[in-house]
């Protein structure tokens, strides 16, 4: 028996000694696991951080294939749990279907629009964090070549590597953008060994300087970066931890906080669609003693005045997904 299996069936426990009547907070990761060093793990955080301050418990599980996807969803909202909350776009349309069977259960959904009244979507503007840090990926550069690795190819991937590659150039017109995803199935989020090879490929196009938005396969490129000796740029957690010295910043998107918010609210959450960016603290770029020594100050005024900027609309980052092209490459 699965992990899986074991938690569904404690959870089908749970309904038939509550008589459905539980309110504990779910909450739902997606593959890759809950520590993956990156998305999963930011939504983890915010959850234990919650469970710390208030002594209160909460139930959570693990994908392993696509198809645990509804029954995750009907068995915790069948055992009561309320809210429950799923990291992920490949939850939306397990979600549209669910969520109207169980009209007094409230959902959250992180990174994905679902409109029904029962259902909290959070989405976050990661082509501005990622214009950022596409910003002091060409200032670091001595090459003039960055990369950009991402995990499943689909829209939201996209919309960081344009935010990322128009940073880019706004620092530098010449830069060269080495741009790659790891694959077309949601397997493209947890393969370290193909963000290594991926790393290694880019490396010898000339990237010195290369920004992973791939789930658990980043981890891949952040430790083949480290050991040929450039530059890597972390995303969704604070990755420069992982490799003090040579991760230049981490793209933080505040999924922690998006979780600790919801689970504070519990059944009182606010439904509706909810985007967080620069302006909310939504997105940022992480700065810590493990990286304080590669960025100059010259790097920071840059982007603090274009953090500023973006805020007030003086400048005006694409966001991919809304029309699925990108005005620079």
């Amino acid at each position: 028996m699965t992990l899986f299996q074991k938690t569904l069936g404690a959870v089908s426990a749970l309904a038939l000694s509550t008589g459905l009547a539980g309110a504990e907070p779910a909450l739902i990761y997606d593959l890759g696991g809950k520590f993956d060093k990156s998305f999963n793990e930011a939504a983890h955080t915010g959850a234990q951080r919650w469970s710390t301050e208030t002594g209160q418990t909460y139930r959570e599980i693990e994908m392993q294939s696509e198809a645990q996807r509804e029954q995750a969803l009907r068995r915790f909202a069948e055992a009561g749990m309320n809210p429950i909350v799923m990291t992920g776009f490949a939850f939306g349309a397990v979600l549209e279907e669910v969520a109207p069977d169980y009209p007094d259960t409230t959902f959250a959904i992180i990174d994905m629009k679902v409109e029904a009244p029962n259902v909290r979507a959070v989405e976050f503007a990661e082509h501005e964090g990622s214009y950022l840090v596409g910003m002091m990926a060409a200032m670091a550069s001595k090459t003039g070549t960055v990369g950009f690795i991402g995990g499943m190819d689909v829209p939201l991937i996209r919309k960081f590597a344009c935010g990322y590659v128009q940073g880019a150039k706004a620092s530098n017109p010449d830069i060269a953008v080495i741009q790659n995803m790891t694959g077309t199935t949601p397997s493209a989020w947890n393969d370290p060994v193909k963000g290594g090879e991926l790393t290694r490929a880019q490396i010898a196009q000339g990237a010195d300087v290369i920004y992973a938005a791939a789930g658990g396969t980043g981890v891949g490129v952040l430790q083949t970066a480290a050991d040929e000796g450039i530059l890597s740029i972390g995303v969704d957690s604070n990755q420069n931890h992982l490799h003090p010295g040579q991760v230049l910043t981490s793209m933080v998107k505040r999924v922690d906080v998006a979780v600790h918010e919801i689970f504070s609210a519990g059944t009182a959450v606010e439904t509706g669609t909810f985007a967080l960016g620069l302006a909310d603290d939504g997105v940022t770029y992480a700065m810590d003693d493990h990286n304080a020594a590669l960025v100059s100050g010259e790097m920071v005024t840059a982007v603090e005045d274009a953090k500023a900027k973006i805020i007030s609309g003086e400048i005006t980052v694409h966001n991919y997904m809304s029309d699925n092209t990108c005005p620079v490459q």
